[in-house]
């Protein structure tokens, strides 16, 4: 069997991830398999003496990883939230594929969004929507090359599956490594970042982009990422990896139905019991169009709506195309929830 712990009771208590949020309750959940064998709401410092023996050093555990202050990665820290802004050097990006292929333009664009107030930029030289093909080795490395030497004095990670475009990356000077395949698409990955003492947000995603909206299928969506993203950070602390270098994205659009984002979107605060600091990548995405009929280029009230119930839920970073609209909502957000 296993706990889990869902923070709940928000307003009042514990600082969760030693942020702005506050909660002073968790909703204990127990699972044998696939079967959800008890769920019930408890004050936080009550949870742990609410199981049994077998289950108590595991929900201790997850108890402190709720409230411990996340250290900072990649210069980000994670007392406040962090806009990370989206930059796809690519034909064929779902929102905005083809707008950076230019070096120039591409670097130009990626300080405008520091200008606003991003933290760091995401630089993505392969189409991960829904369908896309897989893009060759070369290819990847002719989009990315120039505009990673372009960006002199930009903080900025690198959105890549592919070893090899990651070192390329690093040796250029990007700070943190995205991986939607959370280090399992390259065997050469895991070693390579180990080896370079590199941060890493790790993503779940069911099946691969070409397949992953076949029907995506779960048992328990909000348990069975979290218990994925789990194996995940086990394996790369058991490669060497520091668990204090590992950021986790649940995914939201990657192999999920909209009701499993919903679900997943819901049941955030459950992430911060593995520990670490959460990405949420939600801009423009297709669940917005399913919610409200609006095209991607008329996302962006849905994409502020979805960033600021991730706040709400502690989340520390997200990843937005609309940098500038997005960091004010955030800092007006942040204001209204220091007020005590």
């Amino acid at each position: 069997m296993k706990a889990y712990l869902l923070p709940c009771a928000f307003g009042e208590g514990s600082a969760l991830a030693g942020g702005l949020v506050r909660f002073d309750a968790v909703e204990l959940i127990v699972r044998d398999g696939a079967k959800i064998m008890r769920r019930e709401r408890y004050p936080l410092d009550r949870v742990t003496s609410s199981v049994d023996v077998t289950l108590r050093r595991q929900a201790e555990r997850v108890a402190a990883r709720l409230v411990a202050p996340r250290p900072a990665i990649a210069g980000l820290s994670f007392d406040r939230t962090s806009v990370m802004g989206i930059l796809n050097v690519t034909p064929d990006s779902f929102s905005d594929g083809g707008q950076h292929r230019d070096a120039e333009a591409a670097a130009t664009a990626a300080r405008a969004m520091c200008t606003a107030g991003a933290a760091i930029i995401d630089v993505g030289g392969e189409s991960s929507r829904p369908g896309a093909p897989d893009v060759p080795l070369d290819e990847e490395l002719r989009r990315i090359a120039p505009v990673a030497a372009a960006l002199h004095g930009v903080p900025w990670s690198i959105d890549t599956r592919k070893a090899a475009v990651m070192a390329h990356a690093l040796d250029s000077g990007a700070l943190l490594v995205n991986d939607v395949s959370a280090l399992t698409h390259d065997a050469d990955a895991l070693a390579l970042l180990a080896a370079r003492s590199c941060p890493v947000v790790l993503m779940h995603a069911q099946g691969t982009p070409q397949s992953m909206q076949d029907a995506p299928e779960y048992d328990d969506v909000l348990l069975d990422v979290y218990d994925w993203l789990e194996a995940r950070i086990d394996a790369c602390t058991a490669a060497g990896i520091d668990r204090a270098r590992i950021i986790v994205d649940p995914g939201i659009g990657f192999g999920k139905t909209l009701a499993h984002n919903l679900e997943l979107l819901h049941g955030l605060g459950l992430f911060h019991g593995l520990g670490c600091p959460i990405l949420l990548g939600v801009s423009r995405k297709k669940m917005i169009g399913r919610l409200t009929g609006a095209e991607v280029g008329d996302r962006l009230p849905g994409s502020l709506a979805l960033a600021l119930h991730g706040l709400a839920q502690g989340v520390q970073i997200v990843r937005v195309h609309d940098v500038a609209a997005t960091v004010q909502a955030v800092r007006v957000w942040e204001a209204l929830a220091s007020v005590t």
